[in-house]
């Protein structure tokens, strides 16, 4: 076996493609020389792994160990493969741990259980309660489904039952549910006595049938969970099912009876009496088909978040990790793969332990792929068959402080929040970041000017944090609330056992779960033994506190108890299996905050809360009105110091709003005056656009107060043909549709407004029309907006520079290096037109060979709106970085001082690593430093005598603008030694300022 550590790969930086049916391996493929001239180095792929069909994401996986087809075949994803392989390119994947697609029979693990129960070879692969407080559902689970009532839909015959290939299934529509072999009976028995006439009892093909029956009846019950009942099971069903598949092709007799049977247990539409023999037999599986709604306070199977759909599974189980990581191991060996994303780490019961197994695993795929590295497949982690040298290697590598494999997780962590330093990862993939440098280009000053424009505007007095409170409360009574009942039953468990707390009530502790999540200050924590560390203390200390304090008629002792039980305190003389009770109740506890958190704040308070929506974003706090120079600063710093190969990015997926569509509205706040003018303006104007319904205007005032701003962002460059424009309106109706919903105050997904969602649609076709000249609203938006968008694009050049060259990796996601104003999904998983991109790259490089840098950067600004500018600052950034990567990788991180009028205009910092120099200088709050009639940020007018010190440099010494060639020499001003921001910006709104040699 081959000496010495196993290396990751380090990306230098990333590129998010989003894979499904309209972007295939073929397609990722054809742009993989295009992303590596652009200056990507590693592919940042979404889910590919076998998915429900039609799936335009990837993340509701039905087989962890297939790529999904409509991807593109086995062949397709080699030559994938293969062509980044040929650039040098690396390839990130993004993996679900957590959950599973279950409305679809290609799931055959969860076929099987709903087949068998808790006898299923995969029952220990899903988090079910199989002994939940309803008795009803005792030993089976609850699929709820079903549009309307059971009975409705029943008598409605939208359930049937069919017959193929010696297996019963029930059918809903798009749903197939596979039923109880032993069941089987019920179906094979009806009417049997009148066969039994017409072939006689002596018939074969009665023989056989009764035979059949036999075997069924002596199957071993779906309640067994010996492993030797199981086997049996298995094998005896399997069977079962091929003598009854041949009785039925070879007998038309038989053939004819299992048909009439089915028909009749079908039933009679109009005739309600016909369906009681199919709900007889439904009563006998293991699943209870249900409303969907009845999700909400009985399901008895772990969801991911409230989606009913997406089951989650048990990745604690060895076994569990071992099947669904089968696949991404083999990758990772035959180095297809060489890095991976986490999907929602906060889900995992113990997401220490599975990043500790995942780095184990990959240590022993890496160890096996190297020349001469021994067997050809290595086992995964946790296998009883994992040489004890591998691990012995693995434990020394990691005590040393080497991990081997480049793993991010999505962690989304909040102000304040440090990533868990026991995480053998890489840190997250970027949302601190995001948030941190968006927040640079708010003018932090005009925080109380925009509270008062907001309050006045909408007539609310929202406070952030109790928005954010109110709403994971109302997550957790109508979304989660089975979730938290059952936390309140297995705490009532714990209670009983102890004569000092076996008087607190259910409802009462129950009760005291929901506040405590309700006030959790993080998405969660993660105590995994009695040893409880200071950071994951203080949180639950903070959430006790505020609890404890905002329910005066709620006893404190309850709430005490269940912070020593979330603090692990155990009482005196408790046994060994009280102990591992308590614990399993904090791990299942800390499994819900996280998706209470992301429901109540990302998916609901977020579109309650609009002050500044270019605040409202994952992992951000929109009452935190911008971030402070010195804040950022600190941030990378810390970065630099302890994750320096952390994701840091400004645009993904998950985004409320694309990096373009913030760099937009970030503007608003330095025009207070200006934006308040124009809102009460368009008010006006609209006034009589908007309806009454119910006694209440649609939209109300925070949804057009929202409305305003999303137009103000997300208004497409140059003019519109009547297709653009339509099609621009349809992507406004959309993102008003869900906005509302997501805020759940009108109207919501769970009961949707009908008629107001309606009024809202109305009000913004009214309001936008066809785009014509008569458009009297449109005639005072469009000049307002042109503006903000002229200077968001500066701001968004500079937050595109900084994510180059700030510590960390700069992810970018796909379509976004040039313009792009897209919302929250789906809006932002619109194709991409990479066509587009790549002529456009191709005729960007021939012009930068035949023009001089200062003319080419010019040009590119006085041209902006075609996207050129962002294309031209990323590639030249890029491809400077991917020369110089141990400049960022290694290099210090040193913030600079800048003097003069517009010093607070400038964001600057150095890099420097050995006689290597890079001086970092962008500007920011240009709206009021650029003079109206030139509105280019250039020169003195611009600037004046803002200059940016360089305590290091000497006098003389000369500074090239890698994006202009220009060169700049350091002057001395007041004593300090400086370079003066209008020879800096003097043709290019941003400067990367290479130390001359």
């Amino acid at each position: 076996m081959e000496e010495g550590p196993v290396l990751p790969r380090i990306p230098v930086a990333t590129y998010r493609l989003q894979f499904n049916g309209s972007f295939r391996f073929a397609d990722a493929r054809d742009i993989a020389a295009y992303l590596n001239d652009l200056g990507i180095t590693d592919v940042y792929a979404s889910p590919y792994l076998k998915a429900r069909k039609g799936s335009r994401h990837g993340y509701d996986i039905v087989d962890h160990n297939a790529l999904n087809p409509e991807v593109g075949t086995d062949e397709e994803y080699c030559e994938y493969a293969a062509e980044l392989e040929k650039h040098g390119m690396g390839q990130i994947m993004d993996i679900v741990p957590n959950h599973m697609y279950i409305e679809s029979s290609e799931n055959v693990l969860w076929m099987d259980v709903l087949e068998n129960g808790p006898s299923s070879v995969y029952t220990h692969f899903f988090d079910i309660d199989w002994y939940p407080v309803k008795e009803e559902l005792r030993n089976k689970v609850l699929l709820p489904v079903l549009g309307d009532q059971y009975g409705k839909v029943l008598d409605n015959q939208e359930l049937r039952i069919s017959f193929e290939e010696g297996s019963f299934s029930v059918h809903y529509y798009d749903h197939k549910f596979p039923v109880v072999p032993r069941t089987y009976i019920t179906l094979l028995e009806y009417r049997l006595d009148a066969l039994k006439e017409r072939l006689t009892e002596e018939h074969p093909d009665i023989v056989e049938l009764l035979s059949i029956i036999t075997a069924l009846n002596h199957l071993p019950p779906y309640t067994e969970i010996s492993h030797e009942k199981v086997t049996e099971r298995h094998r005896e069903k399997e069977i079962i099912k091929k003598r009854l598949w041949t009785l039925y092709g070879a007998s038309s007799s038989i053939r004819e009876y299992i048909d009439e049977n089915v028909r009749l247990f079908n039933g009679i539409k109009g005739d309600p009496r016909t369906f009681d023999l199919l709900d007889g037999l439904l009563d006998m599986q293991v699943y209870r088909l249900s409303y969907w709604r009845v999700a909400t306070e009985e399901i008895n199977y772990r969801r991911f978040f409230d989606v009913n759909h997406l089951a989650a599974i048990r990745m604690e189980d060895p076994g569990v990790f071992r099947e669904t990581h089968r696949l991404v191991m083999k990758l990772i060996r035959e180095r297809k793969i060489t890095g991976l994303r986490i999907d929602h780490p906060d889900g995992l019961y113990d997401p220490s332990e599975y990043f500790h197994r995942l780095q184990l695993s990959c240590f022993s795929q890496l160890r096996a792929g190297l020349p001469e590295g021994g067997q050809e497949e290595f086992p995964l982690a946790s296998s009883p068959d994992l040489e004890p040298e591998i691990i012995e290697r693995y434990k020394e590598s990691s005590e040393a402080g080497n991990k081997p494999f480049y793993i991010v997780g999505e962690k989304i962590l909040l102000r304040g929040e440090r990533m868990p330093e026991e995480w053998p990862i890489f840190s997250t993939t970027g949302y601190v970041f995001l948030n941190s440098v968006n927040g640079i280009f708010v003018e932090t000053r005009s925080a109380r000017v925009f509270d008062n424009i907001y309050k006045k505007f909408t007539r609310l007095n929202l406070n952030y944090q109790d928005v954010a409170c109110e709403k994971k409360k109302l997550i957790m009574e109508v979304a989660m609330s089975g979730e938290v009942n059952t936390l309140g039953h297995y705490l009532n468990r714990i209670s009983e056992k102890d004569r000092h707390t076996r008087d607190f009530t259910l409802n009462s502790l129950t009760h005291a779960i929901l506040e405590i999540i309700a006030y959790f200050p993080v998405y969660r924590t993660y105590i995994n033994s009695s040893e409880v560390i200071d950071r994951d203390r203080l949180y639950v200390e903070s959430a006790v506190s505020k609890a404890k304090r905002n329910n005066p008629a709620i006893s404190g002792s309850i709430f005490d108890f269940l912070r020593d039980v979330l603090l692990v305190r155990f009482p005196e003389g408790i046994n060994e299996e009280d102990r591992k009770e308590w614990l399993d109740f904090v791990m299942r506890f800390q499994q819900i905050t996280g998706p209470v958190m992301a429901k109540g704040v990302e998916d609901t308070a977020f579109y309650v809360y609009n002050r500044l929506v270019s605040l409202n974003e994952v992992g951000g706090t929109p009452d935190r009105f911008g971030t402070p120079l010195e804040t950022f600063h600190g941030q990378n710093i810390e970065r630099m110091k302890s994750w320096p190969h952390a994701l840091i990015a400004t645009s993904t997926h998950d985004t409320k709003r694309s990096e373009d569509v913030r760099a937009r509205i970030n503007v608003l706040s330095e025009i207070p005056e200006e934006w308040r003018r124009h809102l009460a303006l368009w008010r006006r104007i609209n006034r009589k656009k908007r309806l009454l319904v119910d006694g209440q205007f649609a939209p109300d005032r925070n949804e057009e107060y929202l409305f305003y701003q999303t137009l103000v962002g997300a208004w497409p460059l140059g003019e519109m043909d009547e297709g653009g424009y339509g099609a621009f309106r349809e992507r406004i109706r959309g993102y008003m549709l869900k906005a509302i919903r997501e805020a759940k105050v009108n109207t919501s997904w769970i009961n949707p407004n009908a008629i107001y969602e309606d009024a809202v649609m109305i009000f913004v076709d009214a309001v936008l029309g066809d785009g014509g000249p008569g458009n009297q609203f449109l005639k005072e938006f469009i000049p307002f907006q042109e503006k903000i968008s002229h200077f968001g694009m500066f701001n968004s050049l500079s937050q595109t520079v900084l994510k180059i060259t700030c510590p960390g990796v700069p992810d970018f996601y796909q379509g976004t290096e040039i313009w792009d104003f897209s919302l929250v999904d789906p809006d932002n998983r619109r194709p991409v037109d990479y066509g587009l991109r790549s002529e456009m790259f191709h005729r960007l490089r021939d012009r930068e060979r035949r023009t001089e840098g200062h003319v080419l950067s010019r040009d590119l600004t006085l041209d902006k709106d075609t996207g050129e500018i962002k294309l031209y600052v990323i590639y030249k950034a890029l491809g400077y970085r991917r020369a110089n990567r141990g400049l960022f990788e290694e290099g210090e991180y040193m913030p600079l001082e800048t003097g003069g009028g517009a010093s607070d205009h400038i964001c600057a910092f150095a890099r420097r690593l050995g006689n290597k120099e890079l001086l970092v200088i962008v500007p920011r709050f240009l709206i009021r430093l650029v003079p109206e009639e030139e509105r280019l940020p250039f020169g003195d007018d611009a600037w004046g005598d803002c200059s940016i010190i360089v305590p290091f440099a000497e006098e003389g010494w000369i500074y090239r603008n890698i994006f202009t060639s220009e060169v700049v020499a350091v002057r001395r001003k007041n004593g300090a030694l400086c370079l003066f921001a209008s020879e800096v910006f003097g043709s290019f709104p941003v400067a990367l300022m290479e130390k001359a040699q």
